[in-house]
């Protein structure tokens, strides 16, 4: 079963995209953004799930170079 994370933005604390793992990412592992920046797990949050669910919620946060 694969996993549907949040990548959100350390800097502004927003979300930038969803993207599917097959399996839980370890906080120093690297992945492509839709934009084509490569970028590095900092932090991975695992919630709680809603009530009657059985799906955690996790984000992924990532710090995005600024452009320019």
């Amino acid at each position: 079963m694969g996993i549907t994370a949040t990548i959100m933005n350390t800097a502004t604390g927003q979300p930038i995209q969803k993207m599917s793992f097959g399996r839980m990412p370890k906080p120093w592992a690297s992945f492509t953004l839709e934009t084509g920046e490569m970028v590095t797990a900092e932090r991975i949050d695992v919630g709680k799930p809603a009530p009657g669910k059985f799906v955690a919620p996790v984000s992924v946060w990532v710090t995005v170079k600024p452009k320019g």
